[in-house]
């Protein structure tokens, strides 16, 4: 299966960049692109956490809600985006004009990938061990690692987001850390003219 974007990872980075993607699918300049994400969440730390002090969330809020309510929000709002569940992403290899993503059931090719895992070790997927370095915010004693990027970008068309990038493990940063990639391959796919998508009311 090719893929325009293929996002790895179900975690809040990962899903909120397949939202904003998925928001613009209906744009002009994503006509015709195909995105999907690798839902792999077993792996989240979000599964144990619990929530007070995000905006927009009922205190009180489960991440493993948050993780299977995330999932049918992208699946009604924008089925567009190929929902991949139970691979593991084993290798992701640069093939000059895109990437081929090995999982352990299949393969897939991307023009670009998107890197959303969390920043703990092992990290076992080949092709991306020269970019692994050690965390910069996270608290040493906890040995978190990161992937060596600039504003999210590891090399042309290889993005990483959420605390892999380097960010601190809080919902809002990891959120808008997806947000943040989601937006830099629309200003891409739009001739690299500055895009965002917000969505609007309808006036009657």
């Amino acid at each position: 299966m090719n893929f325009d974007v293929l996002v790895v990872g179900g975690g809040v980075s990962g899903m909120q960049c397949a939202l904003v993607l998925g928001s613009a699918l209906t744009k002009e300049y994503a006509k015709g692109k195909k995105v999907g994400i690798i839902m792999h969440q077993r792996a989240s730390h979000l599964q144990d956490a619990l929530f007070n002090n995000v905006l927009g969330l009922v205190p009180g809020t489960l991440g493993k809600d948050i993780l299977e309510e995330g999932k049918k929000q992208l699946e009604e709002i924008y089925p567009e985006v190929i929902q991949i569940e139970n691979e593991k992403v084993v290798a992701v290899l640069d093939e000059g004009e895109g990437y081929k993503i090995i999982t352990n059931k299949g393969e897939y090719t991307s023009k670009m990938v998107v890197i959303a895992l969390n920043y703990a070790k092992p990290f076992e997927i080949a092709g991306l061990e020269q970019y692994v370095e050690k965390h910069m915010r996270a608290n040493a004693m906890k040995d978190r690692i990161q992937l060596r990027n600039f504003n999210h970008l590891i090399k042309d068309g290889l993005y990483v987001c959420g605390t892999l990038a380097g960010w601190r493990s809080q919902f809002a940063i990891a959120a808008g850390s997806g947000a943040s990639v989601a937006t830099d391959i629309l200003t891409v796919w739009n001739e690299n003219v500055p895009t965002k998508v917000h969505d609007k009311n309808k006036k009657e």
